[in-house]
Parts: structure tokens; C-alpha cells; sequence
């Protein structure tokens, strides 16, 4: 075992040995810290923080929000998971995963409302951590996760349509089929330049991850396409257009006044988010795991998240989990702690203060490519098509998650997938034994 690996399975047995809500950061500064370490988390976490900066405004975006909650969440709720979470590599952040949950609770209860079913959810969280609950969530089938990733995959990619062909849609509808039918109608709008810079955006990025996988295509995109529309001034819109300009600064902390009629209005969405936010950030903290070596601490990865949640409100953002996509860019970069998330944060923070004026010339069409491609990412397609042609019973629990949480519900999706999977088992291990 190389030195890398060593150091990371001493780790994954000290976060294992230790108590379960210590953070990760202590434990693992406990048993030592290096200049070397810090070295390769300031470079992990720079790598992870160029990768998050588009993707944060365009996750916002997506969910009917101003890209600057995006920031606001990755830059608070991820410092607040690197600093108290129970993984050593778990990057937070905004997710595609929360788009049409986002979407339907300010619909229904104003952003305000969004606060309050985040805080809740915080705290459900917290009390699921503290009940040490989350060792049973994080063994959710993985016939299910790649099911709810695909439907997940769908939702995003729908609704990235209106901007990546640039079409004029007065209230876009949040259900999929409704959506889909409202995009229909208003193909006669579609922009050729929104278009181009859509389909040549996206090109870029797969060629990029293609031949210069080091490279950050995600932000190449949107720095170049902000760069052509402020100079061109084609026909598109941008970030400016339709949001105005982006702030420089977080904003003081605070949270709105309710009364009980209103917490127990949004109590639903508090629990779906809740529900929602623990599977992603264990799966996250999974993956991590099995990419690494390394051991989280589920109930106190939980805590963590509910605290971040509450944060990522208070300084104007929106639900915040663990990410797998920028948590498997931290783990291939090199990170060491946690302190790679940390300093992710922190590099967020100082990107917004220097370059935010220029938000304002970023083509929505560009940010739409983005999350075209993670989209795509996300499907994991061959683990889809394989276990469609593994056996009947994981079959139907596939396409059954994917359907339900595409043109349903995301949480009736996992309480059905989780039910039909047990099922099956059952049904399996009794003919098994007759």
C-alpha cells in the first residue's frame, strides 16, 4: 500500500474508532497534519471550487432562484459541513436533486417559506443524526439511487430546455408533462444564438473532459461565452437580464419571522427536504468512502447537515447537502481532510468579491449547457441499462423509482423503490427456502 493509502485507511480506522458526532476535521488533525497535506487540500479545494462556481449559480437558476443563492449555500453550507461534518472528503452544496422541490415549495409558500422548510428540515435532520438513525438510511438499494439519479437526470434536463434553446416562456410549469407540453408550444420563440452557444458549449465541455480531463470545462464555457456575449451583445439572455447584478458580499444573517400556521404549511416540504438532503449527503459520504478507503460517520454527517441547512438560510441560500460529483472531483484531486472543503468555500467567497460584476454578461444558455452535461453524468445510462437486463424483480423497482420520481414525487419514489425491494427479497429468500 502506498504512502497515500496507508495514510488514508490510519484515517478511516481513527474517524471509526473516535466518537461519532467529532467532526472529521478534528479527528483527523488530531492524528497529524502536514505542510504537504495542506499543500494538496489547498490544490483539491481550489479545483473543486472552479467546478462548484458555475455550478452553484446555474443550480439556483434551475430552481426559480437568483444565482447568488447558489453561492451563498456552497460558500456557507459547504464550509459548514468541511468544518463539523463526519466525512473527511464530502464537499456541500447546492444539488440538482432539490431543483423541482426548490421550485414547487417558493411557488407555493414565497422563498420565505423555502427558509422555514429548510430550517425544519435542519433540525429533523439533527434529531435523526442524534437518534443515530442514519447508518439505516445510508443502506437504502443501490437498485434505487441509480433509478432516482436517472429520474433525477430527467427533471434537469427538462428543465434546462427553455434556456438552452432560448425560448420565451411567461411562468414555466414545475410538473414534467406540463413542462414539457409549455416548451412545446413555445418552440416558435427558440433563439439561434441562445441555441449555438448551447450546443457549442456543451461540445466544449465533453471534448474537454475527453482529451484534457484536468481541465476546468465547466468554467472555460462560461468565462468564454460571457466573454463573446459582452462583446457581441447577441440576442440571449444572461444572468443580468434577467436577475440583475450579482451581489459581492453575503449578506448579514437572519431569519424571518413565522407563526405556527405557516410552519405547519410548509411541515411537508421541511420533510421532504429533510428526507431528500440525508440520502444525497450519505450517498455522497458512500461514495466517498469507496473511492478513498476511508470511513465517515453517518449520524454525525447528519448533524452536520441539518446545522448547514440552518446556515445556509440564514445568509440567503437554499438546501445544502453533499454532492457526489464535486465530492468524487475533491477525492480525485488529491484532498487529504477536510480542510480542501473548507478552503472550496473559501475560494467561492473570494471569487464572488472579485467577479461578480462580471456575472452579469454570463449567457443562461451557457449555464443551461452545464447542467445538460451533468445531466447526462448523472443518468449513469450503463449501470441503468444493466441492471434493466439483470433480473425482472430489479427491473420493475428500476423503471418504477425512475417513472415516480420523474413524473411524480421524489420521496414517494424511495418509500416505494425501498418497499418493492424488500418485497422481492422476501419473496426471494422464501422461494429460496421452500
Amino acid at each position: 500500500m502506498d504512502q497515500r493509502g496507508q495514510e488514508l485507511s490510519d484515517g478511516g480506522r481513527h474517524l471509526e474508532r473516535d466518537f461519532q458526532f467529532k467532526p472529521a476535521l478534528v479527528s483527523t488533525l488530531k492524528h497529524g497534519y502536514s505542510r504537504a497535506s495542506f499543500r494538496d487540500d489547498a490544490l483539491a479545494g481550489l479545483t473543486v471550487a472552479i467546478v462548484a462556481l458555475p455550478l452553484s449559480m446555474a443550480l439556483a437558476i434551475a430552481s426559480g432562484l437568483p444565482p447568488e443563492r447558489g453561492l451563498y449555500t456552497a460558500i456557507v453550507g459547504g464550509f459548514l459541513i468541511s468544518l463539523l461534518g463526519g466525512s473527511r472528503f464530502q464537499i456541500g452544496g447546492p444539488a440538482g436533486a432539490f431543483i423541482v422541490l426548490i421550485s414547487l415549495t417558493v411557488e407555493r409558500h414565497g422563498y420565505d417559506g423555502l427558509v422555514l422548510a429548510t430550517a425544519i428540515a435542519g433540525l429533523i435532520m439533527i434529531a435523526v443524526g442524534l437518534l443515530r438513525l442514519g447508518t439505516y438510511i445510508r443502506h437504502i438499494p443501490h437498485t434505487v439511487t441509480v433509478g432516482f439519479a436517472a429520474g433525477i437526470a430527467v427533471i434537469i434536463f427538462a428543465s434546462q430546455l427553455r434556456d438552452f434553446l432560448g425560448l420565451e416562456i411567461a411562468k414555466e410549469p414545475g410538473p414534467l408533462l406540463a413542462k414539457l407540453a409549455a416548451l412545446w408550444n413555445a418552440l416558435p420563440t427558440i433563439k439561434p444564438a441562445a441555441l449555438a452557444i448551447s450546443i457549442l458549449g456543451a461540445l466544449v465541455i465533453v471534448l474537454i473532459r475527453r482529451f484534457l480531463p484536468r481541465w476546468p470545462g465547466f468554467l472555460i464555457v462560461v468565462v468564454l461565452s460571457a466573454g463573446f456575449v459582452a462583446l457581441a451583445q447577441p440576442d440571449v439572455a444572461t444572468i443580468g437580464s434577467r436577475f440583475g447584478a450579482v451581489p459581492s458580499s453575503l449578506p448579514a444573517p437572519g431569519l424571518p419571522v413565522f407563526d405556527l400556521a405557516k410552519i405547519y404549511a410548509v411541515l411537508p416540504d421541511a420533510i421532504a427536504i429533510a428526507l431528500l438532503g440525508s440520502i444525497e449527503s450519505l450517498l455522497s459520504a458512500v461514495v466517498a468512502d469507496r473511492m478513498s478507503g476511508d470511513k465517515h460517520r453517518s449520524n454525525g454527517e447528519l448533524v452536520a447537515q441539518g446545522l448547514a441547512n440552518i446556515g445556509s438560510v440564514a445568509f440567503g441560500g437554499m438546501p445544502v447537502t453533499g454532492t457526489i460529483a464535486r465530492t468524487a472531483t475533491n477525492v480525485r484531486s488529491g484532498a487529504k481532510s477536510p480542510v480542501s472543503g473548507l478552503l472550496h468555500a473559501v475560494y467561492l467567497l473570494v471569487f464572488m468579491m472579485i467577479a461578480a460584476p462580471l456575472a452579469v454578461h454570463i449567457p443562461l444558455a451557457a449555464l443551461a449547457a452545464v447542467l445538460v452535461v451533468v445531466a447526462f453524468n448523472m443518468s449513469d445510462h450503463h449501470e441503468f441499462r444493466a441492471l434493466l437486463m439483470r433480473s425482472w424483480p430489479e427491473a420493475i423497482v428500476l423503471l418504477a423509482v425512475f417513472l415516480i420520481t420523474a413524473f411524480y414525487d421524489l420521496v414517494a419514489a424511495i418509500g416505494i423503490g425501498v418497499a418493492l425491494s424488500f418485497l422481492f427479497r422476501a419473496w426471494r429468500l422464501r422461494k429460496i427456502s421452500s
